[in-house]
């Protein structure tokens, strides 16, 4: 059970918390260059946590980063974990573990995303 809880659990919390950063930061950065400042306007005035998120981005980033680098260790410990003997129950964690790690990297990719337009992309433009 705990194998599953880390298998499922942490690819999934990292998933979230990588794509908060997309919100906060990449979401406004694409608004603004494709000249939807007014609707950016309107989202910031109806969504008040995505300033807070934007105002508090290096802790945004670092959180995620810890949940991301805590769920690749779990992933990492795990690796040499056996499934278990039934063939169904052994299908399903195959295909579990095949699942958290794609989670895992799409939660990575999401991560570089953001934290490329949060940090880098406004000194590229300037």
């Amino acid at each position: 059970m705990r194998l599953a809880v880390r298998e499922t659990a942490a690819p999934a919390l990292a998933l979230f918390a990588s794509a908060s950063t997309l919100i906060c930061c990449a979401l406004p950065a694409l608004l603004v260059t494709i000249g939807a400042g007014a609707v950016m306007a309107g989202l910031a005035s109806n969504v008040p946590g995505l300033v807070f998120l934007s105002q508090h981005k290096a802790w945004v980033f670092a959180i995620s980063a810890l949940l991301l680098s805590a769920a690749w260790y779990a992933r990492w410990a795990t690796r040499n974990a056996p499934c278990p003997a039934d063939p169904a129950k052994a299908k399903a964690c195959s295909r579990m573990r095949a699942f958290g790690g794609v989670t895992l990297w799409i939660a990575t990719l999401l991560l570089a995303v953001g934290a490329f337009f949060a940090f880098l992309a406004a000194d590229l433009l300037l």
